[in-house]
């Protein structure tokens, strides 16, 4: 489903990246091409370098990596985030976020959230609820503020080629240790991320047995 996303957004070319050949082989049975990769990567990035490496992509081309987990990232929001790395020749990488208007999601740490500086460049990212509202959560409360800029991260990366290769050869951050996040490898090296905040927010990816069944009930009548 992933796949057929990236198809749709107008790329000049998708393709998967795996590191197990059983994944690879049902890519490509479902008419995909898929690139097998070494299995020990660290991130979801250092694969798509590799990919980028292989088939020796100029430094100016802009590779989208959509994650694996988000089957129903909007085609056109692919598009976009290749169109904003573009516009802004000073980001080493561009992602994408969007408002988060739920409690529940942004108490929850497998909702990743994004802070941005008044440019729209990302500051940190967090499984953490932040920003944090001391006042308004004095004693336990948990309603959000109504002004608080709190953003979900979507789990999607643009990159132009080159920066691929140098990404491949910076040293893994403490943070990215332990937030498992691996884009803030770049921040903590000092790289720019262009943050594109979407207004029509994708349905929240796959990170757990409950939300594959639930983007399972979605295709149950095209299966």
């Amino acid at each position: 489903r992933v796949a057929e996303q990236a198809r749709q957004s107008g790329a000049s070319a998708a393709a998967l990246a795996a590191g197990v050949e059983d994944i690879a082989a049902a890519v490509r049975s479902h008419g995909f091409e898929a690139r097998l990769t070494r299995a020990d990567h660290a991130s979801g990035t250092d694969r798509i370098a590799e990919v980028a490496e292989t088939l020796a992509l100029p430094d100016e081309a802009i590779v989208v990596n959509v994650q694996g987990d988000e089957p129903l990232i909007p085609p056109a929001l692919i598009a976009q985030l290749a169109g904003a790395l573009a516009a802004h020749p000073d980001a080493a990488m561009a992602s994408a976020c969007h408002a988060i208007e739920d409690e529940t999601d942004f108490f929850n740490p497998n909702v990743v959230k994004v802070v941005c500086d008044r440019e729209g460049y990302a500051l940190y990212f967090s499984r953490a609820p932040i920003p944090w509202a001391r006042d308004a959560f004095a004693g336990g409360a948990r309603a959000l503020p109504a002004e608080l800029p709190a953003y979900r991260h979507i789990g999607i990366y643009a990159y132009r080629a080159g920066f691929l290769r140098a990404y491949t050869r910076l040293a893994p951050a403490p943070l990215e240790r332990f937030e498992s996040l691996e884009q803030l490898r770049a921040l903590w090296h000092g790289h720019r991320i262009a943050m594109v905040v979407t207004d029509e927010a994708p349905p929240s990816g796959v990170d757990t047995p409950e939300d594959l069944a639930r983007v399972r009930a979605l295709y149950a009548p095209a299966l």
